[in-house]
């Protein structure tokens, strides 16, 4: 069985910014094969992230209803709850890798969701954090997993 793959918030916003069309267009592909093979995973706190950002930090915004919708739709990504094990992971990733808080969190969601990759154009592509590699699939030399094997 293929491990499930953690999406970070900039690759769901890319898929909604018009502004950005070439990633919008990469971003719509990998989505689109996280749905077909239900590999995607995220947490309430990309969820939040990703609400704030269309709605908000967009110009124009996207109108609540719609980004609600998309919301309501990735709640089948099972998302990963904040916990208290959530905060002593994410605190030590922090320490030991030298990541922001913010990411800290996502990392440490990625791997209380069993995921071994995360797509994000944030962290640094290649990078290994414990059974976590990060991907950014918004490079030219990124490829989709073969999942025919």
């Amino acid at each position: 069985m293929t491990a499930p793959i953690f999406v970070d918030t900039n690759i769901l916003v890319y898929a909604r910014d018009a502004g950005e069309p070439l990633k919008q267009a990469l971003a719509f592909v990998v989505l689109s094969f996280l749905w077909n093979t239900q590999l995607g995973r995220i947490s309430y706190q990309v969820l939040n992230e990703y609400y704030v950002t269309v709605t908000r930090k967009f110009k124009p915004g996207m109108d609540r209803q719609s980004a609600q919708h998309d919301i309501d739709d990735l709640l089948a990504w099972a998302p990963v709850a904040q916990t208290g094990k959530t905060l002593h992971m994410a605190w030590d990733i922090e320490s030991r890798c030298q990541l922001s808080w913010w990411d800290s969190l996502i990392v440490a969601a990625a791997l209380e969701a069993g995921c071994e990759t995360i797509y994000s154009e944030d962290l640094q592509h290649g990078m290994k954090i414990d059974s976590l590699r990060v991907l950014n699939p918004l490079r030219d030399d990124f490829h989709l997993p073969n999942l025919t094997h």
